[in-house]
């Protein structure tokens, strides 16, 4: 089968498509054609590397997809058939420690993610739990499956699972664009928010706006904090997503209300910022760090994409192997919402 891989750490130019071999349907998981995968920031940490990452090299590259099923192990008890379109759940758990015991598998101590710690799926096979498979939801196209569940899942729980959003209440999301932001946006306006977005890009903002934000801010041209600040009558925002990092953070806290709520996800832009203790305390603001999303949240997640018949926003599909130009377009940020590989039919 054809897959995009990586033979050694370095740019993305690093990356080539090869002939892999086809995994076999082992009795205990499903087999499923991918048909489309999309792209996310991770795919551009792992190709660089960092320390204590150790993969099996060549390693195959991504963890969002969807497609079809092709084969079903004989030990699997699932509703699902051959030929049902289905979308993944990136992450595989342990099931035996402690936190996997008490279904919170978000927590496992040996959480691992596709594409990164384990072979992805820039391929045209993958064979997985049933468990980590659900059907695609009728609304969608494969490409749009493809979208959801990894950005998805990471905002449904930093918003629903540890934020609690309410509401009415104000959220700020950093950085609009990237996957994780513009799932927040479109959850958090389904949640009854008004979300705040800023970009450097004016574009990214009216594209914002059209999907739901009540406003933008262009982060390099205004102070946003005063901005925020004068919006919201001096009070600051009941809950800010950042996902930014370094460039950012200082600002995130300086927007939240008294007791507000960040949410942390990822860094582009560093992860060693410049920061501010006396205003965590002083205004006792509370800082939820999150990865991924446990079972429970993923079947939470998929009901409410079914219920409100929410679809991803898509900025751009490319072929397989036009791979090279689609992650230098996520590298560049150029982005507005998800980049999906269709694969090989």
């Amino acid at each position: 089968m054809q897959a995009v891989t990586l033979s050694q750490h370095g740019d993305i130019h690093t990356l080539s498509i090869q002939e892999r071999p086809t995994p076999s349907c082992r009795a205990n998981e499903v087999l499923v054609r991918v048909q489309a995968a999309a792209l996310n920031h991770l795919d551009l940490f792992v190709c660089r590397g960092w320390p204590g990452l150790k993969l099996a090299l060549p390693h195959i590259l991504g963890s969002d997809a969807a497609g079809t099923v092709e084969q079903i192990g004989k030990k699997v008890t699932t509703e699902l058939k051959v030929g049902d379109a289905v979308v993944i759940q990136p992450a595989l758990f342990c099931g035996s420690c402690e936190f996997c015991q008490c279904q919170q598998q978000a927590l496992c101590v040996n959480l691992k993610i596709l594409g990164e710690n384990l072979p992805g799926v820039y391929c045209e096979y993958l064979s997985l739990p049933a468990e980590n498979l659900k059907p695609l939801p009728q609304h969608l196209s494969i490409e749009e499956g493809a979208a959801f569940p990894l950005t998805f899942l990471t905002a449904w729980r930093m918003l629903t699972s540890l934020a609690h959003v309410k509401p009415g209440e104000t959220l700020l999301i950093q950085g609009i664009g990237g996957g994780v932001a513009t799932a927040a946006l479109l959850l958090g306006v389904e949640l009854g928010c008004r979300v705040l977005v800023t970009s450097r890009s004016q574009t990214k903002l009216d594209q914002a706006c059209k999907h739901g934000a009540t406003a933008g801010f262009l982060s390099n041209r205004e102070s946003l904090v005063d901005a925020v600040r004068q919006l919201t009558k001096k009070r600051g925002v009941d809950v800010v997503v950042d996902c930014v990092g370094a460039a950012t953070w200082r600002a995130s806290l300086a927007c939240l209300r008294h007791g507000g709520r960040l949410l942390t996800c990822g860094a582009t832009t560093g992860p060693h910022p410049k920061t501010d203790i006396n205003r965590i305390f002083s205004n006792q603001l509370k800082i939820f760090g999150s990865t991924m999303g446990s079972q429970d949240e993923f079947t939470t997640l998929h009901r409410f994409v079914c219920e409100k018949v929410m679809r991803p926003i898509i900025d751009r599909v490319f072929a397989l192997d036009e791979i090279h130009a689609a992650l230098t377009r996520l590298q560049a940020g150029e982005q507005m919402g998800k980049i999906v590989l269709r694969l090989p039919s």
